[in-house]
């Protein structure tokens, strides 16, 4: 039995191939539009002091909830502190050690849970981190 072809546009495609391209096409259009996204160069927003040999560039707060870097100079550290609610760790470039057991670098990821303890974060190469979590408060530094 012989299937008639479906019925094609100008450029060679059947209708419901036509009509994907065409949502496609009008979704990247408003996409594109959108404004509402936040974007933040590399160069702007200055680095900020944060402890001795640690600065910090605040990216977005939204309830109390700071998404941030850290850079961390060579031999630069984060005393012990409680985390208020889980934070999460991407390094970006460097090797941070944790306490004496954990060591990892760029591209790995690490979860500290709310309510718990961390040892002390340390970086003797140097790195650059992104977090998101809790404000820091110096309350919970156990330095």
């Amino acid at each position: 039995m012989h299937h008639p072809e479906p019925a094609r546009d100008a450029c060679g495609l059947a209708a419901p191939a036509r009509e994907r391209h065409i949502r496609r096409r009008l979704l990247e259009r408003v996409a594109d539009a959108d404004t509402s996204h936040l974007t933040i160069d590399a160069q702007a927003a200055a680095w900020q002091p944060f402890l001795p040999g640690v600065s910090i560039k605040l990216l977005r707060e939204q309830e109390g909830i700071l998404s941030y870097l850290l850079r961390l100079q060579p031999g630069a550290a984060l005393p012990a502190h409680r985390h208020p609610l889980d934070e999460e760790c991407v390094v970006l470039e460097g090797r941070l050690q944790v306490g004496s057991r954990i060591e990892f670098g760029q591209g790995a990821y690490h979860l500290a849970h709310g309510g718990t303890l961390h040892a002390r974060i340390s970086s003797p190469s140097g790195a650059t981190i992104f977090l998101r979590g809790a404000v820091p408060d110096a309350a919970h530094v156990l330095g």
